[in-house]
């Protein structure tokens, strides 16, 4: 369901004075550690540190693929599925992504297409369902897994470990929480998400504990990829190492993860937002601004954010928008608003897509937002642009902002200063 929003005209006394202060391109440079074999590694990792191979002989062995993209994720499962079989187990893999693809089997196989990971390529079975198995409960809260990884007789639970958008916790997005919603399907993520996200750092290390205690559980793979989405690590672990690895690979998550190398911003500018770039729309971990509105000041001081549009890959699904303080007329009729309310009731947060003030052009949203920080002098507004959360290496800021980062450790001038060029109509080329 698109809508048309109407041009609006709200008077805004002082508007026509505002300046627009120049911009300046510099480069923001990261760790560039990463695992230039990631096969060659994990195959080392996986022989090393697991300690019993024997005991894998004659065994159906599952490992969990998820829907979160990861640099050669059909190489490290295929290595996977290889030494499983050297071991004498016969390997298969199960879609582990919650309520992901619409919570569909078939959708959900289709997802892991979309990363080569098929039955011809990985050379082992793709068995998906959204039938779960009640393992055990955590104070009165059913605890589910998937059946087929229920039947077999070791569970591989591999997934990149990254900070989550919605809380802060010991345990976030990785192993953990594969466990937990993951490998629980669409039954098991939709009655996890019920409880909120305020409770997940609460719910998740004890759900995993329960997890390990009753399931045929193998091993854990956890992968963490650098600033420029490399992978940088690549660690086997086992059950008497589980959760220790978990929380020790966040920790390395955090410090790799792309971000600003400076935190007060007066102004940003996102040009694209979408489901592709983060659940979010736009990462919180960059942004400070997520929907449960737990970051605040702790990730970033940002005082107005203006959203320019959304991703082809959203298919209008315009999740991020409510977090943002003004977008534009032809952004908002973009939308479809069907789409995205279904997508923001998953999580309970209504207000997580509310409708943000718009206004008709570019120029004039980027105007409003220097106007209503009052007292910022225009010429010293803080002001940063950048394509998507993504793309944070080579990103413009205004002259000011620029004087007072410039002598940053990786920060580098590339060009300028230049006006904030808008077209005829208004908007940025």
């Amino acid at each position: 369901m698109r809508i048309d929003f109407p041009e609006i005209h709200t008077p805004v006394p002082g508007l026509e004075t505002v300046t627009v202060p120049e911009m300046v391109t510099i480069h923001q440079a990261y760790d560039t550690e990463k695992i230039d074999d990631v096969v060659e590694h994990l195959r080392g990792e996986l022989n090393n540190k697991i300690k019993d191979k024997e005991s894998f002989q004659g065994k159906r062995i599952c490992i969990t693929v998820g829907s979160r993209g990861i640099p050669d994720l059909d190489k490290m499962v295929r290595v996977m599925c290889d030494t499983l079989k050297e071991w004498g187990a016969s390997p298969f893999i199960i879609p582990s992504m919650g309520s992901h693809a619409g919570g569909k089997a078939e959708g959900q196989t289709e997802m892991l297409a979309g990363y080569n990971v098929t039955e011809e390529t990985m050379g082992v079975p793709i068995l998906s369902s959204m039938e779960v198995v009640q393992y055990d409960e955590l104070d009165g809260i059913p605890l589910y897994c998937d059946k087929y990884a229920m039947e077999s007789d070791g569970i591989v639970i591999f997934n990149k470990v990254k900070p989550h958008t919605d809380f802060r916790a010991k345990h976030e997005s990785g192993l953990a929480k594969m466990i937990a919603i993951g490998i629980a399907k669409h039954k098991g993520a939709a009655m996890f998400h019920s409880f909120g996200f305020h409770r997940f750092g609460e719910l998740i290390p004890p759900v995993a504990e329960k997890f390990l205690e009753k399931c045929p559980f193998a091993f854990g793979v956890g992968v963490v990829q650098n600033a420029y989405d490399d992978i940088c690590t690549i660690e086997v672990c086992e059950k008497d190492n589980f959760m220790e690895t978990d929380a020790r690979l966040l920790e390395i998550a955090k410090e790799k993860i792309a971000k600003f190398l400076f935190d007060d911003i007066d102004v940003l500018i996102i040009d694209e937002i979408g489901k592709n770039i983060s659940g979010n729309g736009h990462d919180p971990n960059v942004t400070g601004r997520n929907i449960t509105r737990t970051f605040g000041d702790s990730t970033l001081k940002l005082k107005k954010l203006f959203v320019r549009g959304i991703t082809p890959e959203a298919h209008h699904n315009g999740n991020g928008l409510g977090s943002c303080d003004v977008t534009t007329r032809r952004c908002l009729n973009e939308v479809d608003w069907e789409v995205t309310w279904g997508n923001c009731l998953t999580t309970g947060i209504m207000d997580a897509t509310m409708i943000p003030y718009y206004v008709n052009t570019d120029e004039e949203a980027v105007k409003t937002c220097i106007h209503t920080l009052y007292s910022t002098d225009p010429k010293d507004t803080r002001i940063v642009h950048i394509k998507n959360t993504l793309s944070l290496e080579t990103i413009q800021v205004s002259t000011a902002l620029y004087e007072s980062i410039k002598d940053l450790p990786g920060i580098s001038y590339v060009s300028g200063p230049e006006p904030m060029k808008f077209n005829d109509e208004g908007m940025m080329d």
